[in-house]
Order: C-alpha cells, then sequence, then structure tokens
C-alpha cells in the first residue's frame, strides 16, 4: 500500500512537471489554437454582473496648517462724512486767478546845462526797445535786465514832457520843469537807420580838427557848457539796432559865453554802402534864445557807389550862431 502511494506521488509529481513545462513553452511561443480547441471553450448565456465597487483615486487632503483669516481692526470703522451737507459748504470756493499786472514808472530830474535825466523802470519790459519822445524829437532807446533805462537828454522845452512808447503799445509819460534851457541854443538832427550822418560846431572860427571843433568824437560834456567855456555835442539812439531812430544834438551856452563870436554849425554825410545811391531823409530842429523853435526836413540825394568814403556838407542847413559877450 505504501509503495502505491509512492507511486501515486512520483507520477503525480511528474506529471505536474510536465504541465508546467508545457505551459512555459506555450507561453513562449505563443502557438496558435485549434478550432476545435475554441470550441471547447465554455461561454457566458448573460453579462457578468459587477458589484461592490470600490474607488481607489486618492482624496483631497487639507495641509496640515490652513490660512487664518484676516484680524480686524479692533476699533469700528468711521465714516468719512457722518451727515449729507451742501457741497458749496463742504468743498473750498475758486479764487480767482491773479491777473500780471505791469507798472510803468518814469521820472525826469532836471540837471546842469538844461539837460533832464530820464529813468524809467518797467520790469516786464526786459531788454526792450522803445521809442522816447520830446517836444518833436524822436530817438530808440532799450530797457537792460531789470527793465530799466536811464537817459541824459537835452531838454527842447522849459515845460519838458517826455514820453515813452514801446512798440506793444504800452508807454509812460514823465514832465520837467528846465527853467535855464533860455540861456542855451540847441542844433538838432535826427534820422533812421544807418544814414551816415554827423553834426559838426566849428566854434569861434575854428577848423577841422582843431580846439574849438566839436562833434561826436571829441569827447566834450555838459560841464563845459555849464561853465560856459564852449558847446558840447549828445549822441541819442541804439545805433547797432535794425532802422533805429538816431538824433545828435549840439548846445552852446549862448546866455553865460565869455567872449564874443560866432559859430559854424554845420551837417556833414557820409556816402556809405548803406545810402549810396539813394534818397537820405532827415529833419532838423533848432532851440534858439532869440527866435521861435524851427523845424525843417530835409531829403538829400546821396551820389552813387564809386564815391564810398566822400562826405557831403550842408552849410546852409542853420544859420550862423551869433555870440555876443556877457
Amino acid at each position: 500500500m505504501a509503495n502505491a502511494r509512492r507511486y501515486i506521488t512520483a507520477g503525480a509529481t511528474l506529471a505536474c512537471a510536465m504541465g508546467i513545462g508545457y505551459f512555459m513553452q506555450a507561453g513562449a511561443t505563443a502557438p496558435v489554437q485549434s478550432a476545435a480547441m475554441v470550441g471547447q471553450l465554455p461561454t457566458l448565456e448573460r453579462p457578468v454582473e459587477i458589484r461592490q465597487i470600490k474607488l481607489t483615486s486618492a482624496e483631497v487632503v487639507p495641509p496640515l496648517t490652513a490660512p487664518e483669516p484676516a484680524v480686524l481692526p479692533a476699533e469700528p470703522v468711521k465714516l468719512a462724512v457722518a451727515k449729507d451737507e451742501p457741497l458749496d459748504e463742504v468743498l473750498p470756493q475758486e479764487e480767482a486767478a491773479p491777473s500780471f499786472v505791469c507798472d510803468f514808472e518814469m521820472q525826469a530830474t532836471p540837471l546842469a546845462a538844461a539837460m533832464v535825466k530820464v529813468t524809467l523802470d518797467a520790469p516786464c519790459m526786459i531788454n526792450t526797445r522803445y521809442t522816447l519822445h520830446h517836444n518833436g524829437m524822436m530817438f530808440t532807446a532799450v530797457t537792460d535786465e531789470q527793465g530799466q533805462s536811464t537817459l541824459s537828454v537835452p531838454a527842447l522845452a522849459e515845460q519838458a514832457v517826455f514820453i515813452a512808447s514801446f512798440d506793444e503799445g504800452d508807454g509812460a509819460i514823465a514832465t520837467a520843469n528846465v527853467d535855464t534851457l533860455s540861456l542855451y541854443d540847441r542844433y538838432v538832427v535826427q534820422w533812421r537807420g544807418a544814414a551816415g550822418l554827423h553834426v559838426h560846431a566849428l566854434e569861434y572860427d575854428a577848423g577841422f580838427g582843431e580846439d574849438g571843433h566839436v562833434w561826436a568824437e571829441t569827447g566834450h560834456d555838459m560841464a563845459r557848457a555849464a561853465s560856459g567855456e564852449g558847446g558840447f555835442l549828445t549822441r541819442l539812439g541804439e545805433q547797432e539796432m535794425d532802422q533805429a531812430l538816431m538824433a545828435e544834438v549840439y548846445t552852446f551856452p549862448t546866455g553865460t559865453a565869455p567872449r564874443a563870436g560866432t559859430v559854424d554849425v554845420r551837417v556833414e554825410a557820409e556816402i556809405t554802402t548803406a545810402n549810396c545811391g539813394r534818397d537820405l531823409e532827415a529833419q532838423s530842429i533848432a532851440v534858439t534864445t532869440d527866435a521861435a523853435p524851427k523845424v525843417q526836413d530835409i531829403v538829400l540825394a546821396m551820389p552813387d557807389c564809386e564815391g564810398l568814403g566822400d562826405f557831403l556838407v550842408l552849410k546852409n542847413l542853420f544859420n550862423d550862431l551869433k555870440i555876443a559877450r556877457n
């Protein structure tokens, strides 16, 4: 009985080993099954019903420490406006914009030799040209970096009126009482632009270049006239400016001259590239102690440019000044 059991066990073992070898060989070579073998497989009469399915996807796990909500302030929130009020009582009223005002100040102060110091203060007219008018005489002036101007002007009337006029239409006026004008004779020549005009005075029969020759280059000032020694010349206007109004004024102390004699006052016009071949226009004003002021217009036909550097002399524009001994 025992031997029979050993044989059965050995046979079963051999059968298992042979079955395992066949299965491994079949899985390795994957032979094609025959139709007979397929027909031996059992068939399902109806679909298999699957029950008790349990999902295996991971559930969302919150972090270990979740953020805490923001802490509200301890004090309650106050409203900006506790009650309704009209806007015109809450909002500030709009102020009117300040207007720009430019005040002009002008003064005229009498000086020696019937001269007048004319000062102009126009703070909103910085480096601006203007025209100064006085008793028919006109010339161009300009303010400085502060809008100021100071001029020394020969008076042509005892009740002297000076007017400053800007191109924009603004201006100022000043007056001065010049009671010493009756002691002096004055001769004015005025023009516009680069006319090349000059006033020359030959005192006591002096020649050109001598001590009695007075013109813009001699450098005599009003102190010479105030002492009665002789005359002086004042040049007015801004020659460097385009189309500026210019003037030259010769002054002689007729009422205080220490000796008798004559003064020959003449005007010279230099022929330049600015005036050659053209008509030169100018004006003369004579203010003397023995006659009313005399105004005369001048139109001078200048020669061609071939004569550059030459001079035309107007000898009879003013009458010779007769000087009596005082």
